[in-house]
Parts: C-alpha cells; structure tokens; sequence
C-alpha cells in the first residue's frame, strides 16, 4: 500500500489516493445534527392553522418546539471527569533531566492542557477529532512548533490509512485556505512518517509539493470515539416531544374560563380567546357565577418525563448534577460525594482505556520533535528518556 500510496500522490492523483482512505464524515454530520439543538427533530412541528367555519383561515396557533441540550451536557461531564485537572508527567529514567525539562516546557508552550480538552469535546460531539503537530521557524530564526485541534465543525476534513494492527499508516488534512488574491483553494496535506505531500486544487487539476517528514512520525493524535449520549437518541427526541406538547397543552388550559348561568347560551368563546366566558343553560342558584380551572394534571405524563432523564442520564454513565441536587449534598462527606459520582467514574475509566494510549502517542511524538527538530543536541537523552502519565482525579479532595 506504501508504495502505490506514495505513487498515486507522486503523479497528482488525490482522489484516488483519497479513496484508499477512511474518513467518518456521514457519522460525524450526524452527530453535529443531534448536537446542535437547532437542528433537533422535535424543530419541525409546525404551527397548527384554525379556520372559520368557511374554512377560512383566522390564525396560525403557536406549537412550542423545545430542544433539550442533553448531548452537551452530557459531552461537559465526560470530559471534566478526565481532563477536568491537568494530566500529571513523570520522568522515569535517569540521566535524561535535559530532556525532560525540555519536554515540559514544550508541553507548556503547546498549551497542552487547553488542546487536550478542546478535542476531547470536540471528539466527544462529534466522533472525530485530532491534534496536529506543525513545526515551523518562529521570528527568531529557531525550530518552534504549534498544535492545531483539528475537527469537521472547524472546517477540517480528516482521512485515515490503517494497517492491519490498527496503526496509522497515513494520514490527511482536507481544508480551504485564501491566498494573498483572495481566491480560496481546496488543500489537502498528506502526512507519513517519511513524507509530507501539499496539494492544492487548481483550476488545471492537483498541484503537489513534497517535503520530508523532519519529525519523523506521522504528527498526529487521532481521537475517535462514540458520541458520548450513544444510545439514548430516542429517548431525547421523546421527552422533547412530550415537554413540547405539554407546553402547547398548558397554553390552552392555563388561563381560567368564566361560568355564567343562563336560560339560553350566548355565546361560546373561541379556544385561544384570553379571559375566556362560557354562558351555560340553567344552573343552580347558589353558582350564578364560577370560574373553570384546569385540576387534574397528567401523572403519568410526569411520571414518564421523570423515568424519561433516569434512563438518559444513567445510561450515558452521567450523574444528575444541577442545583437543587448538590444543595442537598452540603454535608456529604467527600467519600460519599465519590460513590455518588461513581457513573461518570466508570465511563471515565472506560476513556481511559483509549486515552492512556493517545497520550503515549502524544509523548512519542514529542520527544521525536524534540530529538530531530527542536533541539538535536538532546538526541542522546531523548533515545533513553521515559515519560509515563497519570489521569487526576476531577475534584480536588
């Protein structure tokens, strides 16, 4: 594949390069529409017309549409709960502090903290995100590097070639760019551990430049993943639907309606009328005069409701954290604050799995970086230096 890959990119022919590759767009579109609440399905009621008895139009009449912003939610507490504090480095070899201490102050000037969480999120909404490695020189003439969170809601498309064990063999970044002219140009970059192809879109067909791959990996740390309320879809879209209903059915039973005995009725109010008076034939003496109100409330509507966010919190491993909740936990002990919290424990040890992964991916890389770009004097150090990690707990104690 190396060579029919490389090949293809050679003689400009990206679509068929690109077509040796993977991408997860159709999976990640969706889960952006079920992350935006604009785009909730429960948007498309439409009002409801009235019409006189001519079948003339009167009105349109208001259906509320309420989208519940569950998958952010949902999305913000897996994230706390593995990068809610910063990840903890260790050196665990000896005769390697240069190296080290270069490592650190490179994970500092990256902004680590800040970019693992941005494509946490990002991954977590949408099943797909990455962060990129690009070394450059900065205004002092020296080696620097930046990362850039790579993600299809930030105009980024991703392609990925695997091997047979699961390990990236190849690896693109799809974008557009304007030029110094102001025309914007489709740009693909293709990354392997040897090479770096730039193409570009020209009216003549693909225009590709290539460059070695300095770093001498792949410089990038993919993150994929289910989005993180899998499984409870359904379940959103029904309690959406149910609280939707319920507001149009509290518009029309909310306000009170007037009773007036009469030997003959006058008039019967229109449904959306306000301050609404129905005349009614006969009555006793003791009630000339009485108001309607709307008693019975739906039990079972709430009871659903109510079953409804159990199952959607729980099944997504998310505890129910809002106000009134943690009000009642003032004089909790922090041991039973933990078991309280053990759902989103155990969906964070589950991240972990894939997370202690990615992580020594990112070290690999970075002490790559370190060895063949940013300061090739530490080669030595860095052909010996290890570098473990440690997830912190999300609360301090």
């Amino acid at each position: 594949m190396d060579n029919q890959f490389n090949s293809l990119l050679h003689q400009g022919d990206i679509d068929k390069a690109l077509s040796l590759m993977t991408t997860n767009s159709e999976r990640t579109a969706e889960a952006l529409r079920e992350y935006n609440p604009a785009s909730h399905a429960i948007n498309k009621r439409h009002d409801k017309p009235i019409y006189d008895k001519n079948g003339n139009l009167k009105r349109w009449v208001k259906r509320w549409k309420l989208p519940i912003d569950y998958p952010r939610y949902i999305n913000e507490i897996a994230l706390v709960f593995i990068y809610g504090r910063p990840v903890v480095w260790r050196q665990q070899s000896t005769g390697t502090d240069e190296a080290f201490g270069h490592f650190s102050r490179l994970i500092q000037r990256l902004h680590f903290n800040a970019k693992i969480r941005e494509c946490k999120r990002l991954a977590g909404a949408e099943t797909q995100a990455a962060l990129l490695f690009h070394p450059y020189r900065n205004k002092q003439g020296k080696a620097d590097c930046r990362l850039r969170v790579l993600a299809k809601s930030k105009g980024d498309d991703i392609y990925v070639a695997w091997d047979h064990f699961g390990c990236i063999k190849a690896f693109a970044w799809g974008y557009n760019a304007t030029d110094m002219q102001g025309e914007t140009n489709r740009h693909i970059d293709f990354f392997t551990d040897q090479h770096i192809y730039h193409a570009i879109a020209l009216e003549e067909g693909w225009k590709v430049t290539e460059e070695d791959n300095i770093i001498g990996k792949i410089p990038i740390v993919l993150f994929q993943q289910e989005k993180e309320w899998a499984g409870v879809e359904a379940l959103i879209e029904r309690e959406e639907y149910i609280a939707s209903r319920n507001a149009d059915t509290n518009d029309y039973f909310s306000d009170p309606m007037l009773i007036l005995d009469a030997d003959i009725i006058k008039n019967m109010p229109d449904k959306n009328d306000e301050n609404k008076t129905l005349i009614k034939r006969g009555g006793s003496s003791e009630a000339a005069a009485s108001y309607l109100t709307w008693d019975n409330a739906p039990e079972n509507k709430q009871k659903e409701i109510e079953w409804l966010q159990n199952h959607i919190l729980s099944k997504t491993f998310t505890p129910n954290i809002d106000f009134d909740n943690m009000k009642s936990l003032s004089n909790v002990s922090g041991k039973a604050l933990k078991q309280l919290m053990v759902l989103a424990d155990i969906k964070a040890a589950r991240h972990k799995e894939q997370h202690d992964e990615l992580l020594d991916r990112f070290t690999s890389i970075c002490i790559a970086l370190i060895a063949n770009v940013l300061d090739v004097s530490l080669k030595t150090q860095c052909d010996k230096l290890v570098i473990t990690h440690e997830f912190q707990p999300p609360f301090e104690d």
